[in-house]
């Protein structure tokens, strides 16, 4: 984890575009809110690997989001479960349920239909907002710590120049 850690604070200091950095936070919160054993996520996964997305940070990223996915899990049963019992949709959800490729994504569940709706409305504002962040954080944080006595004290010493040849 902690590695991970190291791996993202490289990225955000690197010349690695924002976009993947972004678009990988945004495909771990699919995954990290929606349940884990979901066909959905097999198509997240597979999504993160073939476009050019920061892996580290997807994975450090998937780590918080099921984290606050434990917090988040009754108010995703009440959307789902709110969708589901919508009597206009009966007949919707019925005709679903009757074919195989339906049952076997889950939508009939309430935790992975209403954390489905939440990740997927919230997909494109949170690839936004964490590019947004990012670019932010290296035109403005990121020059300000690197003047700090304690970063350049790190920097110069041993240890870290012996960090950087064996990281490089």
């Amino acid at each position: 984890m902690i590695s991970m850690i190291l791996k993202l604070i490289k990225a955000l200091n690197s010349d690695i575009g924002p976009w993947q950095i972004a678009l990988a936070g945004a495909l771990a919160m699919v995954i990290g809110l929606t349940p884990l054993w979901s066909v959905h996520n097999l198509v997240i996964l597979l999504l993160a690997f073939v476009l050019r997305v920061h892996l580290a940070s997807f994975f450090l990223f998937w780590a918080l989001f099921t984290g606050l996915a434990y917090l988040l899990d009754p108010w995703f049963h009440q959307i789902g479960l709110y969708w589901l019992t919508q009597a206009s949709l009966n007949g919707f959800w019925t005709n679903l349920y009757q074919q195989d490729i339906w049952q076997v994504l889950h939508f009939n569940r309430s935790i992975t239909l209403g954390s489905l709706i939440v990740t997927l409305l919230a997909f494109a504002p949170t690839v936004l907002l964490l590019r947004w962040a990012i670019t932010r954080y290296r035109a403005s944080l990121m020059p300000w710590l690197n003047k700090l006595k304690l970063v350049q004290l790190l920097k110069g010493s041993r240890w870290y120049q012996l960090y950087a040849r064996v990281n490089d």
